[in-house]
């Protein structure tokens, strides 16, 4: 068997950026319009009006501040509040494997690897553009890496499960390396017109570059161990899995886009997690007090705050838990690769951590590694 390092990581950020107040300000005059628009039906009562958001609602109920996003006219338009993604020919590159490239390409460079060194590339998200060809043979052919390449989507865990598979390859000998990449385009499935979710999600792309340790460049992280559990809940679902529809398809289904019963997310999930963590700690040998850091899937501030405490038991310390949320929103699967790329490296040699996502399912994956210099 054998040990299995992660030595890039790469985080491709969308230049534009949608605020709480430029995104309140977009909503409350759809709000204002759809409220003119029916107000008969309104004051019959035959349809409820549309409340006004507020920045300080997004905040308390999320911790989110702002969001990356890649089309920021189409989701500020009152008359739309939806992304504009132009038609792309067949011959021209997806949008997914587009921004897909830009992070493994950071990550390659940051390993000081080619993509010569590349045995097999794992697209790993939570909606696909497309059912096929796979997204992950499209940017395995857009970098010219030899080998072979799938896609996969555990939704919010997909980035941990992809890390798993990647792991499990290289331990058994079949492949030497691989990218895990997670490119997230959440913008594309939100109702942005729905107050109790229109803020939560923004766009970004992560790439995870794996190998044997053998053929590690310091600094690394050695993966100690991965775990993956799933659970069946209708309880945070999108029954739509494709970027390319039109307004008027999501508005005979509002299912198509992201959906989420948030009440009882909060009440089944938090426990999931929590104990999840800690039967694969104690599984492993490692006590919570080993931990230097916890990056977790940045969904919600609420739900990291309690996680972190479950587990250490007490609150993180600063920088022990770091949130990213607040810049980035939540990003599904990419939330915790982006926590762990950007807030890793100032990490003592043997310190240990935790990377864990978790969301529909229920999902939840974890990865301890270990800090070598």
């Amino acid at each position: 068997m054998h040990k299995v390092a992660i030595t890039g990581t790469g985080v491709f950020t969308p230049a534009e950026v949608i605020s709480n107040d430029e995104l309140v300000a977009a909503f409350n005059a759809y709000a204002d319009l759809y409220n003119a628009e029916n107000a008969a039906e309104i004051a019959a009562g035959r349809v409820e009006a549309k409340a006004h958001s507020s920045s300080d609602f997004i905040v308390a109920a999320s911790g989110i501040q702002q969001r990356h996003v890649l089309d920021k006219a189409g989701v500020l338009d009152p008359k739309r509040m939806f992304p504009h993604f132009a038609e792309r020919t067949d011959d021209q590159p997806s949008l997914m494997a587009e921004i897909g490239v830009k992070a493994c390409q950071q990550a390659l460079d940051m390993a000081g690897k080619t993509a010569a060194d590349v045995d097999a590339v794992i697209c790993a998200a939570s909606n696909m553009e497309r059912a096929y060809p796979a997204i992950a043979v499209e940017i395995q052919n857009l970098l010219r890496i030899k080998g072979f390449g799938f896609d996969m989507n555990v939704a919010c865990s997909s980035a941990t499960f992809g890390i798993q598979t990647a792991t499990d390859m290289i331990k058994s000998g079949s492949i030497r390396s691989a990218l895990v990449v997670n490119p997230e385009i959440t913008s594309g499935h939100l109702e942005w017109r729905d107050r109790d979710c229109h803020f939560i999600f923004g766009d970004v792309a992560t790439a995870v570059f794996l190998e044997r340790e053998e053929d590690a460049n310091a600094p690394y992280f050695r993966v100690k161990s991965t775990r993956c559990a799933t659970e069946f809940s209708n309880n945070i679902r999108n029954n739509n899995g494709f970027l390319r529809r039109t307004r008027d398809q999501m508005d005979d289904r509002r299912d198509m886009q992201f959906m989420q019963n948030g009440r009882k997310v909060f009440k089944e999930v938090l426990p999931l997690v929590s104990a999840h963590i800690a039967g694969h700690l104690t599984d492993e040998g490692v006590q919570a007090s080993d931990l230097k850091r916890l990056w977790l899937h940045q969904a919600n501030k609420a739900m990291n705050d309690y996680i972190g405490k479950k587990v250490l038991g007490r609150d993180p310390e600063p920088g022990e838990q770091p949130n990213i949320l607040q810049d980035y929103a939540n990003t599904s699967s990419a939330g915790s690769i982006i926590a762990f790329s950007k807030n890793s490296n100032d990490l003592a040699d043997k310190a240990l951590g935790l990377i864990c996502s978790f969301g529909a399912g229920y999902s939840v994956g974890s990865v301890i590694v270990e800090r070598v210099i």
